[in-house]
């Protein structure tokens, strides 16, 4: 593996597809195997830094309101760190502590910036559907003050209006968590604008969205099995997110000119 000093991967024969590709359903499961053969590559790296990830995140979430929001702007950051160790593994290389600081060295700027338009994203979703709720309950309590009946009536309402404002919350944040999904690894790996970076993102879900049924369903199904054991199977489910994550973006966005991929002996 070609890589700087930065462990930025500087290969000449992955080049980008866009639009992304639209791949069969039976690929979202590939994309967690490829995730686990990556983490099996080096599963002490990945749970360290894993750990690592999580102190600082601790750490910095300390600060009311400022650490949250920083934590939430440094994610994609981290994020496309992780995607950079997983080309390394790819490429038969290691994962290197320095790995996971690659996004502060590499459009740093950039990355940010999609953390900050998803985090602007999710306080619009969230204050759409406290508006939704806020308005009911007003009304509704303005409307029965002094009759018990009406007083029922207007709590089984309200009850009814926030768990409508949660769907609405859940059925807004997928088409944003779509946009986001990529994001990351498309601007480290090929300097995409945040904007243009999203939009392809969302673009490559909504046009793999069989895969992505599949893939969120048997993530499900081991995200149950992962918490059993006191939650410690997270540590490996975790990295295999990440790295499945990775090889989703390369089956979709990326072909070789060069050597084949050692990631998936299948493909």
């Amino acid at each position: 593996m070609n890589s700087t000093s930065a462990g930025v991967p500087a290969d000449d024969d992955v080049n980008l597809v866009l639009p992304g590709r639209s791949l069969p359903a039976g690929t979202g499961w590939e994309w967690i195997a490829g995730g686990w053969r990556l983490f099996l590559r080096a599963p002490l790296m990945w749970i360290i830094s894993l750990i690592i990830i999580f102190v600082v995140f601790i750490a910095i979430g300390i600060v009311p309101i400022l650490g949250t929001i920083a934590v939430q702007l440094i994610q994609p950051v981290v994020g496309a760190g992780l995607i950079i160790a997983a080309h390394s593994l790819e490429r038969g290389g290691n994962f290197e502590l320095e790995h996971l600081f690659a996004g502060f060295k590499r459009n740093f700027g950039s990355l940010v910036i999609v953390g900050l338009i998803f985090l602007l994203g999710v306080l619009v979703i969230v204050l759409i559907c406290v508006a939704m709720v806020a308005m009911t309950v007003g009304t509704a309590v303005l409307g029965s003050l002094g009759d018990p009946e009406q007083a029922v009536a207007a709590a089984a309402g309200s009850l009814f209006m926030i768990l409508l404002a949660v769907l609405v919350m859940m059925g807004l944040l997928v088409p944003l968590l779509a946009a986001y999904w990529f994001a990351p690894a498309l601007v480290v790996m090929h300097d995409m604008q945040p904007v243009a970076a999203m939009r392809e993102s969302f673009s490559a879900c909504l046009r793999n969205i069989i895969p992505f049924l599949l893939y969120g369903l048997v993530t499900f199904v081991l995200a149950i099995l992962a918490a059993i054991p006191f939650g410690l199977g997270y540590l490996v489910l975790m990295p295999v997110i990440f790295a499945g994550t990775y090889v989703a973006y390369r089956q979709i966005f990326t072909y070789e000119t060069a050597a084949p991929t050692v990631l998936a002996p299948d493909r």
